[in-house]
């Protein structure tokens, strides 16, 4: 097992409490896996992605249990994480074509990085252009400033860098939403070339796009308020979801050769709770049009079958 993440949960501090971002997540992920984690604006899923390498203020670690590799990694101690981030556990950002220094060259940028975590850069150099090859970026890039390259060049450069020390988890943060459609697909396949290279042994994928997820996912993940609702293999969650918010986000997305006409795209109706003072019970109930008295109460989450789970009262 990869990872296992048991309870997390991670608030953020405000002048009138807690926002309750992170509350009670558990879930698994195998080596070679990719799980995609997926839900709306707020659901948590870069929270989620950011606790696991770094707790920024005004993150709060609260509780929870969290391994890779079966050792623990110490998330409310930032000086201990430091020797897991880049060799361990790695991320590529959100926008991530904004993490580079516009001042600093490629070769600077990495040889620094490489010498905070005790690597000489001479030494890495022969992987570091085999991997230029793998997503297709010249060599000539290193002596280039992040100005020079395109969108997608910069995007396929936090790639390398991010990987470089084959870390054991690698997190990729909605790093396509800025990319154009060709784009997006290159980068979902260079993720799945990573993982199949055995340049990362897993992969958590944080998207808002379904459609990303079915292309290169083995299992997705649902999000909604802070909770996990649904967890699932890919084909699962796309042909036969149980939990009626996995139902509703399938059902919102445009099916290919259908027309308009025939058949209008539904929204979910509605918004999702204030995390600061979170309803009780199951946190979809008012939006979800087949709730009943039982959901006042929170819902487990149960396996219905081999590795499918959902968190509903409907579910029997």
């Amino acid at each position: 097992m990869s990872l296992n993440v048991s309870n997390l949960r991670v608030y953020y501090q405000t002048l009138k409490g807690d926002v309750k971002a992170l509350d009670g997540v558990t879930f698994d992920i195998r080596d070679g896996e990719i799980a995609g984690i997926v839900g709306e604006s707020g659901c948590g899923k870069s929270t989620l992605s950011n606790s696991l390498i770094t707790l920024r203020l005004p993150m709060k670690f609260v509780g929870g249990y969290v391994s890779l590799d079966g050792n623990e990694l110490p998330l409310q101690d930032h000086k201990k994480m430091g020797g897991f981030r880049y060799k361990k556990i790695s991320i590529i950002p959100q926008y991530a074509m904004n993490a580079l220094n516009p001042t600093v060259k490629l070769r600077r940028l990495i040889s620094d990085l490489l010498n905070c975590h005790g690597v000489g850069y001479d030494e890495i150099l022969p992987e570091l252009n085999r991997r230029l090859d793998v997503v297709n970026l010249d060599r000539a890039v290193l002596d280039m400033y992040p100005v020079e390259l395109s969108g997608g060049m910069k995007q396929r450069a936090v790639m390398v860098i991010s990987t470089l020390l084959n870390p054991s988890l690698l997190i990729a943060d909605e790093i396509t939403s800025a990319l154009d459609v060709s784009t997006q697909r290159a980068v979902a396949e260079m993720i799945v070339e990573f993982r199949d290279k055995i340049l990362v042994k897993s992969v958590i994928f944080v998207t808002h796009d379904i459609s990303i997820l079915y292309q290169i996912a083995d299992s997705i993940i649902i999000m909604y308020a802070g909770k996990l609702v649904e967890r699932a293999g890919t084909e699962i969650i796309i042909n036969k979801p149980i939990h009626p918010y996995t139902e509703m986000l399938i059902s919102s997305l445009p099916e290919v050769g259908v027309y308009h006409n025939d058949k209008r795209l539904k929204g979910i109706p509605g918004k999702p709770p204030q995390l600061l003072s979170p309803p009780p019970g199951c946190r979809f109930k008012e939006r979800c049009p087949q709730a009943f008295e039982k959901c006042k109460e929170e819902p487990p989450m149960i396996e219905i079958e081999p590795n499918h789970w959902v968190a509903c009262w409907r579910v029997k």
